[in-house]
């Protein structure tokens, strides 16, 4: 990383640049509708390096659990460390806001999410069989759990 991360919430004015991101990042991403639905529910957040946004992150907050629900960084900013900045940002986030364990799925094929994911602490916990789509059919999530320290 060669410029100073930052965060912020996002806003629904922000939603052309997220989508920009997402859209490039996935095969099967997020919606506009399911990024406005969500600014009201979740945690948005937003990264940037310098001016440039370069990613974003989806927490869900119940009561003292957390569950990631979506982490992005821009395809020609990855492997650089910023996913890992990213998903360190939103985990002190849940646990700002009183959340003590995470949950989430990744695809079974997303080798890289899995590292990133059990590099922080996640551990699988289970699978959800034929969770995602996926091109020429349905693909496992795998599902990992971590607790959230201070």
């Amino acid at each position: 990383m060669s410029e100073a991360v930052t965060f912020r919430p996002m806003t629904e004015a922000d939603l052309d640049a997220v989508l920009k991101i997402e859209y490039a990042a996935y095969s099967h991403p997020w919606t506009r509708g399911i990024f406005l639905d969500g600014l009201g529910k979740y945690q948005i957040w937003l990264m940037f390096e310098g001016q440039q946004q370069v990613g974003h992150g989806v927490v869900q907050i119940i009561l003292d659990e957390a569950h990631l629900l979506n982490i992005t960084v821009k395809p020609e900013n990855q492997g650089r460390g910023l996913g890992l900045t990213l998903l360190e940002h939103l985990m002190s986030r849940a646990y700002a806001a009183e959340a003590r364990e995470c949950f989430l799925e990744v695809r079974d094929s997303n080798t890289s999410a899995f590292r990133l994911y059990e590099r922080y602490g996640f551990n699988e916990i289970g699978r959800r069989r034929d969770y995602y789509p996926a091109v020429g059919g349905r693909e496992d999530a795998v599902v990992m759990a971590c607790t959230l320290v201070d």
